[in-house]
């Protein structure tokens, strides 16, 4: 859930529930997905601010992976907040680069540099939003065939 797009406001950024996803595919691993439900969408758009906190969440869970490769599936929106936060040091054509706004459907490569978690620091789990959830709920693609 760290990676995905800015949740709220917008229908496309709502996800389907897992159990729907994972009988679409069965070799992939969703045991790490918390909630079944979409409990992090809401009415409201998410603030810039809480998309680069969890972008940063997300490179903490990310550094505490074994593997050395890892493809990462994500949306311009959420890679615009992470690496926006980072190549003050670096000379204005590699900033450009680094934090331009992703392509559809681009393939980007790039290389984690670890020097471990912070102090040894527990890595927070992500927590749904205070508020309402959303009542917007939107049929997979999968079940329209079924509303006629």
């Amino acid at each position: 859930e760290e990676c995905r797009e800015r949740w709220g406001h917008y229908v496309c950024d709502g996800r389907r529930p897992i159990s729907e996803i994972a009988a679409e595919f069965p070799d992939f691993d969703f045991s790490e997905v918390r909630h079944n439900e979409d409990v992090f969408y809401t009415e409201d758009r998410e603030d810039s601010d809480h998309c680069r906190e969890r972008s940063m969440q997300f490179l903490e869970w990310l550094n505490s992976r074994p593997e050395k490769c890892i493809a990462v599936v994500t949306h311009s929106s959420f890679l615009r907040h992470l690496f926006g936060q980072f190549g003050d040091s670096l000379n204005q054509q590699d900033k450009d680069k680094l934090q331009r706004l992703a392509g559809n459907c681009e393939l980007r490569s790039v290389v984690l540099c670890s020097h471990g978690n912070k102090e040894g620091s527990v890595i927070k789990s992500l927590e749904p939003p205070r508020g309402p959830a959303s009542t917007i709920r939107v049929p997979s693609v999968h079940n329209l065939a079924a509303l006629g």
